[in-house]
C-alpha cells in the first residue's frame, strides 16, 4: 500500500480523509468523529488501536482526545508506518506499536481506558475471542468502539464465513461488556459503494495494491446489499 499513490488517493477521497492519513479501513472521517464521542477517552488517557494496522484512524482518535496510543497489529510493515504517522502527528512518547493480535494483545489486564477496533474483529478466530481479549484489557468503566458488517438476512454463502461469525451485540454481552449499542450506519456504507465502484474502475497496471484492492472490490459489489455497516459501543463494567 505504501507505493501505491492512487490507491491512498480513491481510498482518501471516498471516505473524504486528509491524505496524511493512512487507512487500512473503511471508516469515513465523519465516523471517526462518532468514535471519539463513543470512547469518552479522559485527557491523557490510554487508547489501545486493536487491529491499527498503519495506524491513521487511531492516530487521529488519540490526538483529538489528547490520549496516549498504544496501537497493536500483527504486521511489522505496517507498524512500522504506523510510527512514522504518528512521529508527525503525536508529540513524542504519546504513541508505541506493538506487535500482537485481536486475541492476544500482549497487554497488562486493565491497561486501558478506551479501546477501538476498526473493521478487523472479524479476523479474530473467532470474533468472540477478539473481544473477550478487549474486555480484558480494558480498565473498569473504559469504553470500547467497535465498527464492522453484520449479515443483512439470512446466512449467504457468497459472503465471507468470517462475516457470517459477526454478531456484535451477542458477543460483546457474552464478552462480558454492559450499555451494548449496535447501531446500523447506512451513511458510512454509502461511502464504502462509491470507494469500490471507484476503485474497480480505474486502470491498475502493475499497481499490485490497486489490483488487489480491485479483487477485494468486485467481490465486496457482488454480495453488497447481503451485509449491513454496523457501529458497536459498550462499557467494561
Amino acid at each position: 500500500m505504501a507505493a501505491s499513490s492512487t490507491r491512498d488517493a480513491i481510498w482518501a477521497r471516498a471516505l473524504g480523509l486528509p491524505p496524511e492519513l493512512r487507512s487500512t479501513s473503511m471508516l469515513p472521517w465523519a465516523g471517526i468523529a462518532a468514535v471519539v464521542e463513543a470512547l469518552c477517552l479522559p485527557r491523557d488517557g490510554r487508547l489501545v488501536d486493536l487491529g491499527c494496522g498503519r495506524g491513521g484512524y487511531g492516530i487521529e482518535v488519540a490526538r483529538r482526545a489528547g490520549a496516549r496510543l498504544t496501537g497493536v497489529d500483527f504486521s511489522e510493515v505496517a507498524l512500522a508506518q504506523a510510527r512514522l504517522s504518528s512521529a508527525r502527528v503525536l508529540p513524542e512518547g504519546r504513541a508505541e506499536f506493538r506487535a500482537g493480535t485481536l486475541v492476544a494483545t500482549g497487554l497488562p489486564d486493565d491497561a486501558a481506558d478506551g479501546l477501538m477496533c476498526v473493521d478487523a474483529v472479524q479476523f479474530g478466530d473467532p470474533p468472540l475471542a477478539a473481544l473477550v481479549e478487549s474486555r480484558r484489557v480494558l480498565a473498569p468503566g473504559g469504553r470500547v468502539a467497535v465498527t464492522c458488517w453484520e449479515l443483512a438476512g439470512p446466512p449467504d454463502d457468497r459472503v465471507p464465513a468470517r462475516l457470517h461469525a459477526v454478531h456484535l451485540r451477542r458477543d460483546l454481552t457474552e464478552a462480558g461488556f454492559t450499555d451494548v449499542l449496535v447501531q446500523e450506519r447506512p451513511d458510512w456504507r454509502e461511502a464504502e459503494l462509491r470507494l469500490w465502484q471507484e476503485i474497480v474502475a480505474v486502470p491498475a497496471g502493475a499497481d499490485e495494491a490497486l489490483r488487489s484492492a480491485q479483487a477485494e472490490g468486485r467481490r465486496s459489489l457482488d454480495t453488497f446489499d447481503a451485509v449491513r455497516r454496523v457501529f458497536a459501543t459498550a462499557t467494561a463494567p
